[in-house]
């Protein structure tokens, strides 16, 4: 901080820092600065931001969990927290306890409703933005109580249908309890929904059970009351849940007097309670009979006023038109189905890469998102996404979501080609004067003043996507560079030729520069394969270097340095199939995987199968992934519980294993399981956009061995070269003006 260089703050902060006995923390901080290259930002303040109110959140659980381990907490807390559990982590000197074994959730929601409720893997229903939640509980009258977060086995599912629901069934011995939450407009107004169904065999009573906590830790309530009728809450004064029955018997308390859970079967029934520290908990009772199901469905509007939001019929409208998949495998088929519905569900206005830990915007996040949105057609969501880029970019020309992020340009110019590409359309004058500036703030933007450096030409040090490492000269900064000008030039051609080609001379002479800096990589490392930046040696971080040859495609698919990259990574970062980034994420990520399966794609290499199987496999019940897995329990342990880049990679995964475009070039098939041909049905993917045109692709099995490929287009212009190239068949170049061929 550029404060700190005055002599009396660094005099002053050091003397008080001795005084009471601490290191001097500015020396400290500048031994930290030291293990990354020097940069004009240390680390975007977002983020900074984003972590301090992460850690205080943690420093809260610390206070208030481990000392009242009698609560009925969230499922990460039970498991987190007992020591018998795979999920265990010892608190020990950790200041914060925060989840890091569990972090899986999944949203629901109506399209364009920005407000994202969120389920917990046993059903526990968060319906604001890191707010309080709804739990159900099942009591029976010879004491036991089912609690569906404390049980170690549990089935939970998610509903595709005319609304998107997430269903959860617990049960123990003479004990069922489910529920299902989703969102569903009433007059308007888009209502939180969340149903839950008791049945014992003996009598007993359906808790519904108002919680200060959530799948991140404790969140507090201040006050609830119960309405005059019993059939609802008021919580601190400004949100309302609404009971379907009249509650029979309820109970309060608070931090001084324990969990509401310890006070079911008091005999005195409260209405109201206040808790000085927030920790109040609410309790509504409603009977069940021996043997009989009981049913409670708790209502909590999302806004106050009626919204412009589309009708009850909006799931079915919005996927009417997309890009859909028929394939004889449930599993990739239900995995596609769910991640579509994520992309709809995050792209209300902006596009967010997560409903709840990252729900906020990233350019980066944002590219892939809405490249898997035009490429399965929802057109029109991608831009009304794209329309709001302009309002983020400064006077200089950066596209600036945070600081110190130099890929963002790149990313930006790249993503607004491929809208332009797939829709067949060149870009409007509006759009011509944000290109300009974006295409110069790169060329301005690099080292040039370097000459000897291995640096010479790049971008500067920067925090780039921040599971790389600390500041560094990032090639996947430099790659998405090189990509942003090529697209600039491609999108001024007609209207600007002059600015046209100066951007492509320089996306020609940044790619040098980068070229030579590499070069010098491989003499250093004795082989071709990319590192992070020209300072580092060959880790997990050379994920990033993948640019270059997916998305990009700044490379052949062949490209020695490519290939060499994702065999080290193959060899050295991956765990159980899965890429393992041992780097602040410290777990398997489904979305990297992915980005080396495209790259094995791309270069004909069938292990790319692998891959998919194994980001199957890592998805949870729901079809969601985390941002990060934890290789041995399989729980969320970074990031947001409910990925959409990892969703978005999933779409475009599928969608490139039937139609891509290489160059000039259109392949169909590429990526089609053969497993999934010896069932004898169709399989089907479309109608896809494409550069060259909107495709539906089919294959037909025959008993013969011999399936043929088939497809209908509607050409922007000219129809381009197709190769056809179902793995186990001999590839076919398709003759111009057919639509299908026998292999």
């Amino acid at each position: 901080m550029t404060w700190m260089k005055w002599l009396p703050w660094r005099f002053v902060i050091k003397s008080v820092a001795r005084k009471h006995g601490f290191l001097d923390p500015i020396a400290l901080l500048s031994k930290v600065h030291g293990f990354a290259q020097p940069s004009e930002v240390g680390e975007p303040i977002e983020l900074l931001r984003a972590g301090v109110v992460f850690h205080a959140r943690g420093l809260i659980n610390s206070r208030v969990i481990q000392h009242n381990l009698d609560w009925v907490w969230p499922y990460w807390i039970e498991r987190q927290f007992d020591p018998k559990d795979p999920s265990f982590i010892p608190r020990a000197f950790s200041i914060t306890h925060i989840n890091l074994s569990n972090r899986n959730w999944t949203a629901v929601g109506h399209p364009d409703c920005d407000e994202l409720p969120i389920v917990d893997p046993r059903g526990l229903l968060t319906p604001f933005f890191d707010s309080w939640s709804l739990d159900g509980w099942l009591l029976a009258e010879d004491g036991r109580c089912l609690l569906p977060s404390r049980m170690k086995d549990s089935r939970q599912w998610q509903e595709l249908g005319d609304v998107i629901s997430v269903d959860t069934e617990s049960s123990m011995e003479g004990l069922e309890l489910s529920s299902r939450s989703w969102v569903e407009l009433e007059d308007g107004i888009p209502v939180c929904k969340f149903r839950v169904r008791a049945k014992s065999e003996v009598a007993g009573s359906l808790v519904l059970a108002l919680r200060p906590a959530n799948p991140e830790g404790v969140s507090f309530i201040n006050s609830v009351s119960l309405s005059d009728k019993r059939d609802g809450w008021t919580v601190d004064g400004n949100r309302s849940v609404t009971f379907s029955a009249p509650a029979e018997r309820h109970h309060i308390s608070d931090y001084r007097n324990g969990d509401v859970h310890i006070h079911l079967t008091d005999r005195e029934d409260q209405k109201e309670g206040v808790c000085d520290v927030g920790m109040v908990t609410a309790a509504a009772l409603f009977s069940v009979e021996a043997g009989k199901t009981r049913e409670i469905t708790a209502s909590i509007p999302l806004s106050q006023n009626p919204a412009d939001l589309p009708e009850a019929d909006a799931w079915q409208t919005e996927q009417e038109g997309h890009a859909r998949l028929v394939c004889p495998e449930p599993r990739y088929q239900f995995l596609y189905d769910a991640a579509v519905a994520s992309l709809i569900l995050h792209s209300p206005d902006d596009v967010y890469p997560g409903p709840f830990t990252y729900k906020r915007f990233w350019f980066r996040d944002a590219a892939f998102i809405i490249n898997a949105l035009l490429s399965i057609g929802l057109t029109a969501r991608a831009g009304r996404a794209l329309s709001r880029f302009p309002q983020r970019q400064t006077k200089g020309g950066y596209f600036r979501s945070q600081e110190g992020e130099w890929d963002a340009n790149g990313e930006v110019l790249w993503i607004l080609k491929r809208f332009f590409d797939l829709t067949g359309r060149r870009p409007e004058k509006h759009w011509h004067e944000p290109i300009r500036r974006g295409a110069r703030w790169i060329t301005n933007k690099r080292l040039r003043k370097e000459t000897e450096a291995p640096h010479a030409g790049l971008l500067p040090a920067g925090f780039s996507a921040e599971h790389l490492g600390p500041n560094d000269y990032y090639y996947w900064d430099d790659f998405w560079g090189i990509s942003g000008l090529h697209s600039a030039a491609d999108m001024l051609a007609v209207d600007s030729p002059d600015d046209s080609r100066t951007f492509r001379n320089d996306a020609v002479d940044f790619a040098k520069a980068v070229d030579r800096s590499l070069e010098g990589c491989q003499q250093r490392l004795k082989r071709p394969g990319m590192p992070a930046s020209p300072y580092r040696r060959l880790d997990a971080g050379a994920i990033g270097s993948l640019a270059v040859g997916y998305p990009t495609q700044l490379c052949a698919p062949d490209d020695p340095r490519l290939l060499d990259c994702v065999e080290f990574l193959l060899e050295r970062c991956f765990v159980d199939g899965a890429f393992y980034q041992d780097m602040i994420h410290s777990g398997l990520n489904a979305y990297l995987t992915l980005h080396v399966a495209q790259i094995l794609l791309r270069a004909g290499d069938p292990r790319y199968l692998q891959l998919m199987d194994s980001v199957a496999e890592l998805a949870s019940p729901t079809g969601q992934w985390p941002e990060a897995i934890h290789p041995g329990t399989g729980g969320g342990c970074m990031g947001d519980g409910h990925h959409v880049w990892a969703s978005a990679e999933w779409v475009l995964m599928v969608r490139n294993c039937f139609v891509r475009e290489e160059g000039e070039r259109l392949v169909l098939c590429g990526g089609i399981p053969e497993r999934w041909l010896e069932q004898g049905e169709t399989i089907s993917f479309g109608p896809a956009p494409t550069a060259f045109g909107t495709v539906f692709v089919s294959v037909t099995p025959d008993s013969e061995g011999s399936p043929t490929v088939a497809w209908t287009a509607d050409w922007h212009t000219e129809e381009p070269p197709i190769d056809v190239k179902l793995p186990g068949y001999e590839p076919v170049v398709a003759n111009p003006g057919t639509n299908s061929t026998k292999l």
